[in-house]
């Protein structure tokens, strides 16, 4: 019989005292049992000790909570509760006989880092100063001898050295012994650092976090102190650093996150930050060594191998740099790369000026060529640089020289190597590390300052550096740095080899053309580097935006070498945050961001945004780009327009009958009038007049919730608007239904009828009209309810509607703007799918892929009437441009086969979805049709409580991830999904795959708030 099958039955006479009030639960532990029982005055932690447990182990871990909770009373460790007598302690026999030591805790909340997996760099920010706090705090406590923590103490590590059987002969094997030489090398600096009393096991167990919706997660305890050690203190930090990044998906970014936080708390020296990671991959190996030995003894023990699959995962990440992870925490806590990089730079500072020109001549007044993200245009797509694109970067075919800025974030860097993940929204290296020198082919290139050649050689690939050398240079105290030159003729592989000197002055290289420099425009890439460590053989010249502190430190600007100031060549990025200050100064309070944290958005291609660094965003929310941000084809279409001319509707033009053929070709054939407006809530109260003209009455019955637009006659019907705060409220010749919504709607699926008791609901307010002495207009609703809640209604419904509306006298109003045009993939209008026919249908900006276009259709008969009233005229409503551009997102729809991607890629989306409901109780409801889907979040599925701060959670955590959606529905908790109708199977599965990660957040932040 194990420790896994003892009861806890024995415990409740030894803590009755506490009063726990109900059965106490089980949790994990190595040697020792651990469980949770509540009581009146919140759960405590019952401890009861291995056998033959020396009860100095339980002092000596009460002696030190005590001791660091008094040094610092703000740190989150456990309370100590004594028994009556006033001991710490008890001696209870188990229930097999054996003398236990038990003492309790009063238990903190939050839930184990473990269980939420990977967290976040704020948090690991956070989780660093926590670790040093306590070290601090620790600083003075007399820590007596403990050698139950020996095979855990850095220290001693190296007695894995005597299991190496352990884990086989293969390459696990080799790759332990490799960890072991790279401990063996450090320990020496290691074992000369002062020592102090250390946690010593800040694991992923022992660490618990309070998750929250609303507001951020936060370190809520630090807990078990059973393998305190006196070592240096590194040893603590590298412990919880092994921890802290298993399973994360940038383990670098997160561990330089916890060494930063804890170095603003308790400064570290470089030596001590350069241990860091070979003391990390010792711990791991150490708990993989042991969890080996332990499994054979406890085979059924889930405890002993709980870290074990991700400390492999960890030690065997290729992707990973551990020759870079030094620079990289180094930059992370503002310290210099290298022991010599500040002298570097101060070299490099006082001789700005006297340096041999690169170029054979001044750049002083070279003109600037941007590429930047906000200033050019260039790629066309941002996914795919043309090769005539590359060869006409500046769009210059003159031989001046012009400079290409350092630090300048651009699209231009389109190949795969770039990208750092599996999809196109993944992070990729965006920010220019060089100066670009654009200048004709063959041109000379000159050594700024004397140097040996450290690396030459000819990359042919398509976009790669083609002629490239690295020389070496010293300053006059004998510090090393490094200049790249790429994009020469190749011919330098011929005429320079390794070890040669090359003088201040001399030219060494020419600029090569485009047939041998990589496919460019011919430019010198003159990138300066304080170290090659890191670097590999492709030397990159590009860095990703969420790795700049590390590169700018590792290669900083090259201005001082070309004789430039910094400014000169240096890029300034926008500031979000001074932006959004403006933007706060110019404008209502009213005029509401998306997002927590606001995101700057310069560049668009599809269903793709890219921000002020390059970061790529996927875009599934925006519906307005209907066939993709910055179609080629509406471009030219927009600029051959404006290059003719562009007028109204006075005047006869080709473009405006074009439209309304296209526009009516798809529509039943009654509906065969056309009004052309500027947007949708222009087209919605163009459809109120056209309704009052042909009904004779003003009274409108919409749905509940609904929304029409912004202007005043739109609000009047958008409950959606009117009954915000602040707002009249709703129009007496304003009549609501139900949203139709049969999952948390009055009428719901498991009622065969709903479709019919929902539509019946216009019988009274037909009653209504009547007793207040009015007169129907008519009906007008979104056909499917977006901001409703992205709702289907059952089927059957709106025929059951129009037909009471029509049977009144009234006008069926089909608003469009949200599902026609192909987005629904069965069905090219959402009324098709309820198989009605309206008799007036609005379109709003999709028509126009956001050109301000929208239009009206209706019959004959309904226009007619119309027109006995006065002229109708909008001056841009079916401009030339207008109508052109809306007849070319007609075209594309058809030509790209985009509605049946709708209904491709929105089967691949639910189907998805559901799946993820069936994982996450926070999921609710999976509702939608093609590419028109939302996502009920509960907080209770059996009371279907909608999770109104769930769904704020995710979709700003989805907008961290660089995914666009929004959040919709009464409550707010709908999450709304409707990108451009040109997303792809790879972005569908990016969108599931990190909203599983969300929910499963969510889900456990909610878990962390019950009992």
């Amino acid at each position: 019989m194990n420790d896994q099958a003892i009861g806890h039955e024995w415990l409740l006479g030894a803590t009755g005292q506490f009063a726990p009030t109900g059965p106490l639960r089980r949790l994990g532990g190595e040697h020792d049992l651990n469980f949770r029982g509540l009581t009146a005055d919140g759960d405590i932690i019952v401890k009861a000790m291995r056998p033959q447990a020396d009860a100095s182990l339980v002092e000596r871990q009460c002696a030190a909570i005590a001791f660091a909770r008094t040094a610092d009373p703000g740190l989150p460790l456990p309370q100590i509760l004594p028994f009556p007598d006033g001991r710490l302690w008890q001696m209870v026999d188990d229930e097999r006989g054996q003398p236990r030591l038990v003492w309790v805790q009063r238990a903190l909340p939050g839930i184990a880092m473990g269980e939420l997996g990977p967290q976040s760099p704020v948090l690991l920010s956070q989780l660093g100063e926590m670790t040093a706090r306590l070290d601090r705090a620790l600083a003075g406590f007399a820590l007596g001898p403990a050698q139950e923590a020996a095979k855990w103490d850095l220290m001693k590590a190296g007695w894995i050295a005597s299991h190496p059987d352990v884990l086989g002969d293969g390459p696990r094997r080799a790759l332990m012994e490799a960890i072991l030489g790279d401990y063996e090398r450090v320990f020496p600096r290691l074992a000369a650092l002062p020592a102090q009393p250390l946690h010593n096991d800040l694991n992923d167990y022992n660490i618990l976090i309070e998750p929250g919706l609303t507001e951020p997660a936060k370190i809520s305890g630090l807990i078990d102190f059973g393998d305190m050690t006196v070592a240096p203190r590194v040893c603590g930090l590298a412990i919880a650093g092994a921890y802290a990044i298993l399973d994360h998906e940038k383990p670098e970014e997160a561990l330089a996150a916890l060494v930063a936080g804890y170095h603003g708390v308790v400064p570290l020296a470089a030596g001590e930050i350069d241990l860091i990671w070979p003391l990390l991959r010792m711990r791991l190996a150490v708990s993989v060594v042991n969890s080996a030995i332990e499994s054979a003894g406890k085979p059924d023990d889930p405890y002993v191998t709980i870290s074990q699959a991700p400390a492999w995962r960890l030690l065997e990440n290729a992707a990973i740099d551990g020759s870079l992870m030094g620079a990289r925490l180094r930059a992370a806590c503002g310290l210099p790369v290298t022991e010599g990089s500040e002298r570097v730079m101060a070299w490099l500072d006082a001789r700005r000026g006297s340096f041999a020109p690169v170029m054979g001549t001044g750049l002083d007044e070279a003109e600037i060529a941007s590429l930047s993200v906000e200033d050019a245009i260039l790629p066309e797509n941002p996914f795919s640089l043309r090769p005539d694109e590359a060869r006409c970067l500046t769009g210059h075919a003159d031989d001046r020289i012009r400079l290409g800025r350092y630090a300048e974030p651009r699209l231009i860097y389109t190949d795969h190597a770039f990208r750092k993940g599996p999809w196109k929204a993944s992070n990729r290296r965006s920010i220019h590390m060089a100066v670009d020198i654009f200048a004709p082919a063959g041109q000379a290139v000159h050594a700024p300052v004397a140097g040996k050649v450290a690396m030459v050689e000819y990359r042919a690939n398509p976009l790669d550096y083609g002629g490239v050398a690295i020389l070496e240079h010293r300053t006059d105290e004998g510090d090393i740095f490094y200049a790249l030159y790429g994009h020469l003729d190749p011919v330098i592989c011929e005429t320079l080899r390794v070890g040669n000197e090359i003088a201040a002055g001399a030219a060494f290289a020419a600029l090569g053309a485009p047939e041998g420099n990589g496919g460019w425009e011919p430019h010198l890439h003159f990138q300066l580097a304080l170290t090659l460590d890191g670097m590999g053989h492709d030397w990159p010249g590009v860095a990703d935006p969420d790795d700049w502190t590390l590169w700018q430190a590792i290669c900083p600007n090259p201005a001082a070498l070309l004789n430039l100031p910094d400014d000169r060549v240096a890029c300034t990025v926008i500031d979000t945050d001074a932006l959004l200050a403006e933007r706060n100064a110019r404008f209502g309070s009213n005029l509401k961001l998306s997002y927590r944290q606001p995101v700057t958005l310069l560049r668009g291609w599809r269903h793709h945004l890219f921000d002020q660094w390059g970061r790529p965003y996927l875009d599934a929310y925006n519906n307005v780009p209907h066939v993709g941000h910055a179609h080629p084809r509406i471009r030219a279409v927009a600029c051959d327009q404006l290059a003719r001319m562009n007028s109204n509707t006075r005047y006869l033009h080709p473009a405006q009958t074009a439209l309304a053929e296209r526009l009516t070709a798809r529509l039943p054939k009654e509906l065969e009038i056309c009004f052309f407006v500027n947007s949708g809530s222009e087209a919605n109260e163009l459809a109120l007049r056209l309704a009052r003209a042909a009904s004779g009455g003003y009274d409108i019955v919409t749905p509940d919730h609904g929304y029409h637009g912004n202007t005043t006659g739109a609000i009047d019907i958008s409950a959606y608007k009117f009954n915000k705060p602040g707002m009249h409220g709703r129009r007496p010749w304003v009549h609501l239904v139900d949203v139709a919504d049969d999952y948390r709607g009055r009428f719901r699926r498991d009622d065969p009828d709903r479709a019919a008791r929902y539509a019946a609901q216009v019988d009274e307010a037909l009653a209504e009209i009547g007793r207040n002495g009015g007169r129907l207009a008519g009906f007008i609703a979104e056909t499917f309810p977006s901001v409703g809640g992205q709702i289907i209604p059952p089927e059957g419904y709106l025929a059951e509607v129009y037909r009471r509306i029509r049977a009144a006298g009234g006008i069926c109003i089909a608003d469009e703007v949200q599902t026609g045009l192909g987005r629904l993939g069965d069905c090219y209008f959402g009324f098709e799918q309820q198989k009605v026919r309206p008799d007036i249908v609005v379109l709003g900006k999709p028509l126009g892929n956001g050109h301000p276009v929208g239009a009206v259709i209706t019959t004959r008969e309904i226009a007619a009437r119309f027109a006995e009233g006065p002229e109708y005229f909008s001056t841009f409503g079916g401009s030339n441009l207008s109508c052109r551009i809306a007849s070319e997102v007609l075209d594309i729809v058809e030509d790209e086969r985009l509605q049946e991607n709708a209904r491709l890629m929105g089967n691949r989306l639910l189907s998805g979805m559901r799946e993820l409901g069936g994982r996450h109780e926070i999921v609710g409801d999976v509702r939608g049709i093609g590419l028109f889907t939302g996502l009920d979040l509960v907080i209770d599925r059996e009371s279907r409580a909608p999770g109104t701060d769930l769904a704020d959670y995710v979709m700003n955590r989805l907008r961290d991830m660089r995914i666009l959606v929004g959040r919709e529905g009464p409550a707010d908790n709908i999450l709304k999904i409707r990108p451009p109708l040109t997303i792809g199977a790879d972005d569908i599965d990016m969108l599931l795959d990190r909203l599983n990660l969300c929910l499963r957040e969510a889900g456990a932040a909610l878990r962390a708030t019950r009992p």
